[in-house]
């Protein structure tokens, strides 16, 4: 164990801002006590992918007093499938859902803060690179023992993992922290910054180009398929052949290049993957869980049911008939078409008011230490896929193909007198399996990112006239309710760019001396009809 320590800490120690060049001085000639392919894997497991984020008390309103343990729960509020949950009184300076994070519902110049202003720190950013210093040190190391002919098939297997995991953290970081893939300007847009090599460099990092970090994701998950052609592995948890494609389909759509996207989701639909007939569903069953046939890949917490809470959780302190959360908004609701088994599948009902909530995963809040529950931090299931090789047929203006894949995923979420033919083409085709997408994947990471890239999309972009609406409301305390007080407004990409791009925290652009930079976020007003 002691190998494993001792590396975790030496990058912990850089990226969490020790001072850079006594540290450099003192461990340079010592990066890695690892000496055999055993000990890279068991670094891989141990340090490399995301953990599980520990059972939390849900019998409070006040969720988020350790919010920087969790991975990104504010990716759930900022798009147009949640809004505001109220419900009874509770001090702004509790650490309920909606008192930590409102100031990213509502797009602030700093979201993170609270509502009563005060400064939370940005976990994320350390946790992604602190993963891929490791990594990196694991990729060479691998390559190291390879030459000397040790255990080829586990180092390939290692290798495959790492590269898979390094591509899928440097996804969530450019696509939270830099700009979308615009393909005519990607060479030139600013992403984050891209360190791929073992050794410690005394250096500060600027943002590569988001077209450098898309490159470097695809150049990672080609080794990766390489490495891992026909592994299957034991678990859900790990990484095989399918996972890698599966993500490759997702990179290459954002980059839209999409006969690559086909390619590679063909190689998922050519396994054993299945979707999961929701006409065989019954109330209380949940829909996204380990063992099903749709669960490629996932790993990490879910703090989707700390998110969304009830409004009745502990009567007795106080907890019951109030609410300050978010809940599944009315614009998403709306998507569903009539017979649509997702609308029942995908939602449940608050105790008091049947507001309505996400409920697709099996996790620790429906049954305590259940194997069953899934990571939602990085997910991947076959409706993605199924629906990455729809969008890139109907971009190629392969309509009818695109029908054949939306038929695969659609019959198996209506009954077969619900289910209406696909009938649009061309940008109406595209639109629908944008909504197809929202609907099917809504609550597991994708609409923020997938607004993004609509809206730099080269072939049918979102209009400039694309707005996201989230209503302010104000609490009386004589009538001991809430009402609407006017709306935060999220404008398009093109007019309102530094919003949909979440700042790098400070502690990273002071330790780079800044180096690294942020785009100028506005001040938000509140509007009124």
């Amino acid at each position: 164990m002691k190998k494993k320590i001792l590396l975790y800490s030496l990058w912990s120690l850089l990226l969490l801002l020790t001072s850079c060049k006594d540290f450099l001085e003192e461990y340079s000639q010592n990066q890695v006590y690892a000496t055999s392919a055993e000990d890279l894997d068991e670094l891989l497991a141990g340090e490399c992918f995301m953990p599980w984020v520990g059972y939390i008390n849900m019998y409070s309103q006040v969720t988020m007093s350790s919010v920087e343990s969790y991975n990104y729960p504010w990716l759930h509020v900022m798009d147009d499938d949640s809004e505001e949950f109220l419900l009874g009184e509770l001090a702004v300076s509790q650490a309920s859902p909606r008192n930590v994070f409102a100031p990213f519902h509502r797009w602030y110049r700093d979201p993170f803060t609270t509502i009563e202003n005060k400064q939370w720190e940005d976990k994320d950013w350390a946790r992604f690179y602190e993963r891929i210093a490791v990594l990196n040190n694991i990729i060479y190391y691998a390559n190291e023992f390879r030459s000397k002919e040790e255990n080829v098939e586990l180092l390939d297997r290692v290798e495959g993992e790492a590269r898979f995991l390094r591509a899928g953290y440097y996804f969530l970081l450019v696509n939270i922290y830099g700009k979308p893939y615009c393909k005519s300007t990607a060479d030139r847009d600013a992403g984050v910054p891209l360190k791929v090599s073992e050794v410690i460099e005394d250096k500060y990092y600027t943002r590569a180009s988001v077209g450098d970090v898309y490159t470097q994701m695809v150049k990672d998950l080609q080794r990766a398929a390489v490495c891992l052609e026909g592994v299957v592995p034991a678990s859900t948890l790990r990484v095989g052949f399918a996972a890698v494609n599966a993500l490759l389909s997702r990179v290459y759509l954002y980059m839209e290049e999409y006969e690559k996207a086909i390619d590679a989701a063909d190689v998922v639909l050519a396994g054993s993957y299945s979707v999961l007939d929701l006409n065989s569903w019954l109330p209380g069953q949940n829909v996204i869980f380990n063992s099903s046939p749709e669960t490629i890949f996932h790993q990490g917490g879910n703090s989707v049911p700390l998110v969304f809470l009830n409004d009745s959780l502990g009567a007795w302190n106080g907890d019951d008939r109030r609410a300050s959360s978010f809940q599944v908004s009315d614009d998403l609701l709306t998507c569903y078409e009539p017979g649509d088994l997702r609308r029942t599948a995908f939602f449940r009902f608050t105790t008091k008011t049947k507001a309505t909530l996400p409920n697709k995963y099996r996790t620790w809040a429906t049954t305590y230490n259940d194997p069953e529950q899934v990571g939602e931090d990085f997910l991947i299931r076959l409706p993605e896929v199924i629906l990455n090789k729809a969008e890139a047929l109907a971009m190629l203006n392969r309509d009818e193909e695109a029908k054949i894949e939306l038929e695969k995923l659609r019959s198996k979420r209506f009954a077969a007198e619900n289910l209406r033919p696909v009938s649009e083409t061309g940008r109406e085709l595209v639109n629908f399996i944008r909504d197809e997408r929202r609907r099917e994947l809504c609550f597991e990471g994708h609409r923020w990112f997938d607004l993004r890239r609509y809206s730099v999309n080269s072939i049918y972009p979102l209009g400039d006239d694309f707005v996201i609406r989230h209503t302010n409301y104000v609490y009386n305390s004589s009538s001991q309710s809430w009402s609407v007080d006017g709306y935060y407004e999220l404008g398009a990409y093109s007019t309102d760019e530094a919003a949909w791009i979440v700042p790098i925290p400070n502690y990273a652009i002071e330790f780079n001396r800044g180096s690294l930079t942020n785009e100028i976020r506005l001040d938000r007003e509140l509007k009124r009809n």
